[in-house]
């Protein structure tokens, strides 16, 4: 086994941003060779179909998704086959079934650009048959294989023929890429499996001089110089590992130095660097409204700070600050060492610490942390001026898709707080969740709920029997097979609508018999006998489908143990265990199965 210095958690240093470059490209095959040994890697079907060579990109991909615990098989067409790929296709490709489908061109692809003698008409006629060649390749990827597709938009030339007037001039041909890029969005916002690779914000950030270095493409047919691609590499996993569930989903964030320049208890409130006053005091309110804005996003937010508790919350009403208590989930202020704090949060919320990302501007703390918490992100966050810029290009929470569920996380924890809090006065369990008045909405899948269930496919970790992973275009598949049985678990109580949060997909085979391919559920409602109601529902329309045995699956991994016993608490009969821990069991059920379910109103009775 090969052992790097510099480890973040149980993710490399190397593979986070600022990159070292030049080590990446020297060692990936060492990078690759300690990562595949990841335990919990889910395995993945990718296509790239380029425009330019692409060879560079597949093995620095392949690590970038490694880091991010996905194991990717790959599919890469030859030399600019991108498009005979997509609408002729080939055995190769048919057979390699993708899961994902990326499509890797580049403004070396635009066949022809307006000239400065077209009329606006020609313009609109150019631009229209450009795009219309890209829609005609997504309407028959999407028609063969259903797969998810991830289109590069188009990065601007590294020459301005008009000079500045190339933007504003409809001939121009950075008018012309903003028009087309333009029409790409839109199709990728009426499109809920489609997705922008954002080459042309990428090709910015790194510098367009050089990431259009001309020798690379005349003598490699890369469009981009090689050192490029590990920002691109990076880029284009962000997105797939949102796909998957692998995005963190929670900030742990120190106060003193981080939030607000200066130290509370030593300095005062009075005396902290935060507001319009000084240039410093701007940076970090700059930091704090960025924080905030991930709220908004359903990221949930909490403090850990060596500092007395009375002074945290003091800086936190800082009256020039945007970050306030009430913003915040946990804030652990005390001097326990860091990483028992990390570790605490990790326990209230019931939320894996590998979910988290760990903002403090010591290297000391970040490190004691990262060596103890298997898993969790700590950003090498230097000077305030980059703490946006560093956590932001690391994509730790990268959006591809959300639901009204992530809007309101942190209303949904702080409820269970609550809910925390009045059941310390029962001295019944069955009593306290008779008093939460719970209300479940359990019924096969429909149309409005597709994404948020594809979203907790992928995020549920600890209760996961099964450990499967459904994009949004395998869920769609789904719905429309009529030899699965799907049901879906809405559940709202006296506190509030937690929403969709839980899952049940089965197979059916020999008509008599369903396999359970995925139970999952929410870890926020836990104990609360949802997964009775879920299998007396369950159990109802199988026997409305004549089923007489349902086989239900356990695979241990290190993040489901919780669930080890699930099937011999619901009553199944364990008939197989391996030597790995991998269960399979069954349940005979007839006219005379008896609900389990004793304290939640299902489908309104």
């Amino acid at each position: 086994m090969l052992y790097f210095k510099t480890k973040c958690g149980d993710n490399l240093k190397e593979l986070s941003y600022p990159f070292d470059v030049e080590y990446l490209i020297k060692n990936k095959k060492k990078i690759r060779k300690e990562l595949i040994n990841k335990p919990g890697l889910i395995e993945k079907n990718i296509a790239i179909l380029g425009g330019s060579t692409t060879s560079e990109i597949k093995n620095m991909l392949d690590i970038f998704l490694l880091n991010h615990g996905i194991k990717a098989n790959f599919y890469e067409s030859e030399y600019n086959q991108y498009f005979e790929d997509a609408m002729f296709g080939n055995p190769e490709l048919d057979n390699f079934n993708p899961d994902i489908i990326y499509i890797h061109t580049s403004n070396v692809n635009i066949i022809n650009y307006p000239s400065i003698t077209d009329d606006e008409k020609e313009i609109n006629n150019l631009l229209n048959s450009t795009y219309e060649r890209f829609e005609k390749i997504w309407d028959n990827l999407f028609a063969k294989f259903n797969s998810v597709i991830i289109q590069n938009n188009f990065e601007y030339p590294y020459y301005r023929l008009m000079g500045n007037k190339e933007a504003s001039d409809i001939h121009g041909r950075i008018n012309f890429i903003n028009h087309l890029n333009q029409k790409f969005y839109d199709y990728a916002n009426k499109h809920s499996n489609f997705f922008i690779n954002d080459i042309n914000y990428i090709s910015a950030c790194y510098g367009l001089d050089k990431w259009a270095n001309q020798f690379y493409y005349h003598m490699y047919k890369y469009a981009m110089e090689v050192p490029a691609i590990p920002f691109l590499a990076s880029n284009l996993a962000n997105i797939i590992k949102s796909i998957y569930g692998k995005n963190k989903k929670a900030f742990v964030l120190d106060l003193d130095n981080t939030l607000w320049g200066g130290i509370v208890g030593d300095d005062g409130v009075n005396n902290l660097k935060i507001g319009p006053e000084v240039s410093s005091g701007q940076v970090f309110l700059e930091f704090q409204n960025y924080i905030k804005e991930h709220k908004k996003l359903g990221v949930i937010l909490n403090v850990d700070s060596k500092n007395d508790y009375e002074n945290a919350i003091a800086g936190l009403n800082h009256p020039a600050g945007s970050l306030k208590p009430d913003d915040f989930i946990i804030i652990k202020a005390n001097w326990e060492p860091k990483n028992l704090n990390v570790k605490a949060i990790s326990e209230e919320l019931n939320i894996g610490a590998d979910s988290f990302v760990f903002v403090d501007d010591n290297p000391a703390e970040r490190k004691i942390v990262s060596n103890y918490i298997e898993g969790i992100a700590t950003p090498e966050i230097d000077v305030p001026e980059n703490y946006i810029r560093i956590i932001d290009h690391n994509g730790y929470f990268e959006l591809t898709n959300y639901t009204k569920e992530d809007l309101k996380k942190s209303e949904l924890y702080k409820d269970n707080a609550k809910r925390s809090q009045m059941m310390s006065t029962f001295d019944n369990y069955e009593d306290y969740l008779l008093s939460l008045k719970m209300k479940a909405e359990i019924n096969s899948f429909k149309p409005i709920y597709l994404e948020r269930i594809s979203q907790l496919s992928n995020k549920s970790n600890q209760f996961n029997l099964t450990t499967k992973r459904y994009s949004l275009a395998d869920i769609e598949n789904v719905l429309n097979d009529d030899d699965k049985i799907k049901i879906y678990g809405k559940l709202e109580d006296m506190f509030g609508d937690n929403g969709v949060i839980s899952v049940v997909i089965g197979s059916i085979k020999n008509k008599v018999e369903l396999h359970i391919d995925l139970w999952i559920m929410s870890c926020r409602v836990l104990k609360r006998n949802m997964e009775y109601a879920m299998l007396d529902e369950l159990v109802k329309e199988s026997l409305q489908k004549g089923i007489k045995t349902i086989y239900g699956y356990y695979y241990p991994t290190l993040k489901n143990k919780m669930v080890k016993d699930f099937y011999d608490l619901q009553g199944f009969e364990l008939i197989n265990e391996d030597e790995e821990g991998n269960k399979t069991y069954k349940l005979e059920i007839n006219s005379n199965y008896e609900n389990k379910n004793k304290v939640i109103e299902v489908n309104g009775k």
